[in-house]
């Protein structure tokens, strides 16, 4: 039974009595109804309970009765009823005076009802209400299951969360941002306390309760969804309910291919990235769009990235979400304000070209891989596009990352985050037929390949090495660990018996090519 005193004193017989004292405490809970028949029953007395009396064993004693009142008022009592024409006529003036200053509901009971009138009356209400309740959470479940199995949402997701539930409620995301709150109370009463455990919690706010559940998903907590003010003595039925939609809210959140925590400017040129490269939108209209939505990714020199994972498909969008969360948090790539969004070549990150290198770019992206201490045999790989400064460039950066990660998985090389501009040479170059790359090799090294095979493996590393640092000796001794002299004496040996002069740029291509089409050769 959770009722308040005020209505239980709705509900007959008990609408018949009268309360006498104690009108400030009539918003005490009920949860009980115990009958007086024992000198000692304050003893037992449980908190929230009505205590029912004929005054009996108070009847000659105002000190008795007095010390009750108290009793009962320390121990949570809800209210005491007295049943007036057996022992007493009225009840003392005294009494209810205390009562009165306890704020301790003190209610004058009708001769004509017995106890158990009372008692039966306000047990079929409350079974009423309970079953009255527990249809309309069942009513709540089945809608919230239906939106659920809906294959395609046109209503908000967080709206139509809250209106099922029927209760107010706000998103917090992991960082502590409020990214959805239709409540009464602002973003700083929603975050005090901040950060929280990830834990089911109830909270205060002001002075009501609210109640606070963290968004799960494979032991990641994304954020919280706090449902404020809520009654204070739920059910355990009612709070399930709570728990249902924050699972719901939970799992499309980490089904990747919408950012619940994104702003709703970026969320929704998300959505129209997401078209316009699926050939659904033109590159002009995405301009357009951009600048309505304050969204300035375009409108100067910009690069796609396209990353994936080799996780099986049922664990594939928690990774690249994973990813796309390490992306935004990182503290270098954060300050890009890049556009995310999962597709199902991988995670596309859409973002202006940054002030670092390539190299520094590329060592961003292996740290995000690295701090994501991913299972080697899911591990990430991506690819960079080529710059672009016109919005109808789009298109063709995506068609350029989709490319230079079909030949990455292809050949497995390059490391784990390549740029196109590092595979546009080999692209070209892949409709060269094999036996022409073959002849091609031997007539350029003929004069070293007739050498022992061991000499011959140490010259060709030393002169990879060398091509790959731009003909710079210093760097070339360095990546080898030899001295200087050492390998000034193997390139001057290399030009002899190549019959190259590795100061003009058609000789130094010439052996670049050579490396090139080996490398093809030998992933084919």
């Amino acid at each position: 039974m959770h009722l308040t005193v005020e209505e239980a004193l709705s509900i007959y017989p008990l609408s018949e009595a009268k309360l006498i004292a104690g009108a400030k405490g009539k918003h005490r809970i009920v949860k009980s109804i115990n009958v007086m028949d024992a000198p000692d029953i304050s003893d037992w007395i449980k908190e929230g309970e009505m205590l029912l009396t004929t005054a009996y064993l108070i009847k000659d004693s105002l000190e008795d009765a007095s010390a009750l009142l108290h009793t009962l008022n320390r121990r949570g009592s809800s209210a005491l009823g007295i049943k007036l024409g057996r022992f007493w006529d009225t009840v003392p003036e005294e009494l209810i005076a205390e009562a009165e200053t306890l704020n301790f509901p003190l209610i004058e009971l009708p001769f004509q009802f017995t106890f158990s009138d009372q008692m039966n009356g306000l047990f079929r209400a409350e079974l009423s209400r309970s079953t009255s309740m527990l249809q309309s959470i069942m009513d709540k479940q089945r809608k919230l299951m239906r939106f659920a199995l809906r294959s395609g949402r046109s209503r908000p997701l967080f709206e139509s969360v809250s209106e099922v539930i029927g209760y107010p409620l706000a998103v917090i995301s992991a960082r502590g941002d409020a990214v959805y709150n239709n409540s009464e109370y602002e973003e700083r009463q929603l975050l005090e306390g901040w950060p929280w455990q990830n834990r089911n919690q109830r909270f205060r706010i002001g002075d009501r309760t609210g109640l606070r559940i963290p968004l799960m998903q494979g032991g990641k907590c994304s954020g919280y969804l706090l449902y404020c003010p809520i009654d204070p003595l739920l059910l355990p039925v009612e709070e399930s309910l709570f728990v249902q939609g924050a699972e719901l809210i939970s799992f499309h959140i980490h089904s990747g291919y919408e950012d619940y925590f994104e702003h709703a400017e970026h969320r929704e040129f998300s959505s129209l990235l997401r078209r316009c490269l699926k050939g659904g939108l033109s590159c002009s209209e995405l301009s357009q769009a951009a600048v309505k939505l304050e969204v300035t990714l375009m409108q100067s020199p910009f690069q796609l990235v396209l990353t994936d994972t080799a996780a099986i498909e049922d664990d594939r969008q928690g990774e690249l979400l994973r990813l796309k969360e390490e992306y935004a948090e990182h503290p270098a790539l954060r300050e890009l304000n890049a556009i995310h969004v999962i597709m199902d070549e991988g995670l596309v990150s859409l973002l202006p070209v940054s002030q670092h290198s390539p190299e520094q770019f590329r060592a961003l992206i292996n740290e995000c891989f690295h701090n994501l201490k991913l299972d080697k045999a899911y591990y990430p790989r991506a690819a960079v596009s080529s710059i672009k400064v016109k919005p109808e460039g789009l298109k063709e950066a995506f068609a350029e990352v989709r490319e230079c990660m079909s030949m990455v998985r292809q050949w497995g090389a390059y490391g784990n985050v390549v740029h196109y501009r590092q595979l546009e040479l080999h692209l070209l170059l892949g409709q060269i037929p094999a036996d022409t790359m073959e002849k091609y090799i031997n007539g350029n090294l003929r004069g070293l390949l007739s050498r022992e095979p061991e000499y011959v493996k140490e010259m060709l590393h030393t002169l990879e090495v060398y091509l790959d640092n731009d003909g710079h000796v210093n760097e070339t001794a360095k990546k080898l660990f030899i001295h200087r002299n050492t390998a000034t004496y193997r390139i001057e040996k290399l030009s002899e018996l190549l019959d190259v002069d590795f100061k003009k740029i058609n000789d130094l291509m010439r052996l670049k090519l050579v490396f090139v089409f080996r490398k093809m050769l030998e992933r084919e």
